[in-house]
């Protein structure tokens, strides 16, 4: 008896195992990613998923220039800030915005801030993003140079730097592109109106 009792105990732990197995999904291609930073009173905060080089040729190819491109893969990229700011001179809500971004061959990358792209299909039409659609709900759109380094980096990546505690700078790694921009975070507007609420 104690012997049917292990082999059926030995049976269920295979069947187990193998269900566990047959559930496993493989690693995504382009990992979820999450950045933040927090600067005078706000914190900064990107959502993305980081796609790899794979040996492509990246700007140019995969991702044409004159297309507007989501900044990332899989789900759209989101930068969310806790207070107001101002970027390319503009003030901007706390909240979360999509990013997207239009490369060039050359001159300046357009970087496109919008409250309404934050959904995967948002604004795809027809396999592509409606660009008319998108800047038309743009909240700001920014022209900024791009650099190209000499080494590449295999995986997209952004990162925030606190910078002077004031401004942040936004920036953006892949293949060999590197590209960055400000964000003001207001700090003496708002110590000013903190200063005029006690008085």
């Amino acid at each position: 008896m104690k012997t049917i009792y292990n082999s059926f105990l030995a049976l269920a732990m295979i069947l187990s195992s193998t269900v566990a197995f047959a559930q496993m999904e493989a690693p995504a291609p382009s990992p979820a990613s999450t950045v933040s930073q927090v600067v005078g009173f706000t914190k900064i905060s990107m959502d993305y998923s980081s796609p790899a080089v794979k040996g492509r040729t990246i700007f140019g190819d995969l991702i044409p220039y004159g297309v507007t491109w989501r900044a990332g893969a899989n789900a759209a990229t989101k930068i969310t800030f806790s207070t107001p700011v101002s970027i390319g001179g503009k003030n901007i809500p706390a909240g979360t915005y999509s990013i997207h971004i239009t490369p060039m061959e050359s001159g300046d990358w357009t970087v496109h801030f919008n409250p309404k792209g934050v959904y995967v299909y948002a604004y795809m039409k027809d396999g592509k993003i409606d660009e008319e659609a998108l800047a038309k709900d743009d909240i700001v759109a920014i022209k900024v140079s791009p650099m190209m380094a000499e080494e590449s980096m295999e995986r997209l990546t952004y990162w925030i730097s606190a910078h002077d505690n004031k401004v942040a700078k936004v920036s953006m790694g892949w293949d060999k592109a590197r590209l960055s921009f400000d964000v003001d975070t207001q700090v003496d507007a708002k110590m000013e109106a903190m200063k005029a609420a006690f008085n």
